[in-house]
């Protein structure tokens, strides 16, 4: 049986302080400072209402943003590349479990997101590509072990059976396993006219995202927690999303900015940015669960009540979670308001479908 003495001591110990990159400085003549203390967010209580998804952004002072091109544009991009990634080798079966997870569609958000980033402090996107696929399989690694029976025990993923449904159990953990160390090793190899110093940053990015200052911190949370509602709260809750979901987020955006050459201010102002969007994913995801059906979401729905989780709508009550939601996706914008408005309007438009998303 699960108790609470796990949870009092994570909350209970300091947040581990994290280093300044140490190097020389670029080509440009820019000294990395990328690895930061992350700050927690707080909770708000906030009074917008989320409107209908809007494909394209619009503004008086600037011009019109297609953001259906630029998503299908972004994807068909990623895409080739996650497929070019991967061939299948031998053994052939850890291949094609890898690349059945991998190739199963999706949003493609976080990769977006890292090339949109790259691309807002004035770098080309193949600067980070190799990240951005990196960031994808280290995603699809989480979904492969979030679905396995020892976790969420999950059946469906993006509309298909998931992949220890496919292959086994034993096989899904593997080709989890195999996505994770590969991520590196591609992001690695792969990159091409970038300062290595600003590699070496990624890379120390990336591993903290996922470690047990990050995702890892957040799935035990999560899991310690499942079942125990009553002993948690706001501060908890949002612990386990800052971790679980938010710092996987926030390291593609980083990545991004660091591999397209950002200053130190820029990449400080886009981590603000991305723990914003990360944290209001969560929360439109756990609007989600409640709100739509397993065939809108391509996943099962209402998989938190049934598992007996605290999500946001239980905590907040549904209308004041879709104003937490709106007001988060307010804030995110305004880390933005320093740089070109042409340059960030994706991450503008990124922040939106975020926020309006319907699966």
């Amino acid at each position: 049986m699960r108790t609470m003495n796990l949870v009092d001591s994570i909350f209970k110990q300091p947040c581990p302080s994290k280093k300044p990159f140490i190097g020389s400085t670029d080509h440009r003549g820019i000294k990395p400072n990328f690895l930061r203390l992350r700050k927690p967010v707080s909770p708000f209580v906030v009074s917008a209402i989320i409107a209908e998804e809007d494909r394209i952004l619009t503004s008086k002072d600037e011009p019109t943003f297609n953001f259906k091109a630029y998503v299908v544009e972004k994807a068909n991009y990623v895409n080739k590349a996650l497929d070019d990634s991967v061939p299948v080798k031998n053994p052939p079966i850890i291949h094609e479990a890898m690349r059945y997870s991998l190739l199963a569609g999706g949003k493609r958000v976080r990769p977006m997101l890292c090339i949109a980033a790259c691309e807002a402090v004035g770098g080309h996107q193949s600067a980070a590509m190799p990240a951005a696929c990196a960031v994808e399989m280290i995603h699809t690694m989480s979904l492969i072990h979030d679905d396995l029976p020892c976790m969420d025990n999950d059946d469906l993923r993006r509309g298909k059976p998931t992949n220890h449904k496919v292959f086994g159990e034993n096989v899904a953990v593997l080709a989890g396993d195999a996505l994770l160390a590969y991520a590196f090793e591609f992001m690695v190899t792969a990159t091409t006219a970038v300062a290595p110093e600003r590699v070496l940053a990624a890379v120390g990015e990336l591993a903290k995202s996922i470690g047990t200052g990050g995702l890892v911190a957040g799935q035990v949370a999560d899991l310690t927690c499942t079942g125990n509602n009553g002993n948690v709260g706001l501060d908890i809750l949002e612990f386990i999303h800052i971790h679980k979901t938010a710092s996987l987020l926030e390291a593609a955006v980083v990545l991004g900015a660091i591999m397209g050459g950002g200053s130190d201010k820029q990449v400080e102002n886009l981590r603000t940015f991305a723990r914003k969007i990360g944290l209001l994913f969560q929360v439109v995801d756990d609007i989600l669960d409640v709100t739509k059906s397993s065939e809108e979401l391509g996943k099962t729905a209402g998989k938190d009540l049934v598992t007996d989780k605290t999500t946001y709508p239980k905590l907040l009550g549904l209308e004041r979670a879709v104003e937490f939601a709106e007001k988060l996706n307010e804030e995110a914008k305004i880390q933005l308001a320093d740089f070109d408005p042409a340059k960030v309007a994706p991450l503008v438009a990124l922040t939106d479908y975020i926020a309006r998303r319907q699966n």
